[in-house]
């Protein structure tokens, strides 16, 4: 089953979240890019109250921030982030500031140590970007857990505006296909939950399409949270 995950900022939101149907916790600062950090205090304080103050289980997972893909610098972050316990750690796929793709494999192979202590690790690829052909296989050998479709620009185009269907759903059995948990999100609204949960994704995230006048960097929006969950 399709799971709902919601982007938060705050303890409050979190609240809200979960009290309006949210099966996962997202913690990331939309004021700092795509996949801005928050501090490493405030994702403790969250993760403490989502596994301390919620009757069922609820995940959470947070981003280390829109980061050059440097091993070193990669691998510090995720080790800090990690010391939270927080469920699972987001690294965004990005390239290079002049546009040239990242060497993503070293980064993978630094990782490794992390994955091999039972860390879960998410990839987020970027559907403005190209990857290269065998980067999923790569992904899950480096161990990770699973990998996430999202946007970079943060400009109102989703993932739809630049695959066509038949695109997505191959990427999607790629991913599957190495028994990867399998996310969506990007710019998403109450109006693409029909079309994106015929490709059967692990879950699907939101931020600007909870928020006040689908703005992700306004508050939650509990009504549109709600209309999302009815409706997965």
């Amino acid at each position: 089953m399709t799971q709902l995950l919601i982007s938060v900022t705050t303890v409050e939101e979190a609240q809200v979240a979960l009290e309006n149907g949210a099966d996962f916790i997202d913690l990331k600062d939309p004021c700092k890019g795509a996949l801005g950090a928050l501090p490493l205090p405030r994702i403790s304080e969250i993760v403490t109250f989502v596994s301390e103050s919620w009757h069922e289980k609820k995940f959470t997972s947070a981003t280390i921030g829109d980061l050059p893909m440097q091993p070193q610098l990669i691998l510090e972050q995720v080790t800090a982030l990690a010391k939270t316990k927080v469920d699972i750690i987001k690294i965004g796929f990005f390239k290079e500031s002049d546009g040239e793709s990242s060497d993503y494999q070293s980064c993978l192979n630094s990782l490794k140590v992390i994955t091999q202590t039972g860390v879960k690790l998410i990839a987020v690829l970027f559907a403005e970007y190209e990857y290269p052909v065998h980067l999923i296989s790569a992904i899950k050998s480096a161990g990770f857990y699973g990998v996430m479709l999202d946007t970079a620009d943060k400009n109102g185009a989703t993932f739809l505006d630049y695959y066509s269907i038949a695109r997505i759903r191959n990427f999607a059995e790629n991913v599957q296909g190495e028994n990867l948990l399998f996310g969506l999100a990007g710019s998403l609204t109450l109006q693409h939950v029909g079309i994106v949960r015929e490709l059967n994704p692990s879950y699907i995230g939101f931020r600007g399409g909870v928020c006040v006048e689908n703005q992700r960097k306004s508050k939650l929006d509990a009504t549109r949270i709600r209309a999302i969950r009815k409706i997965m």
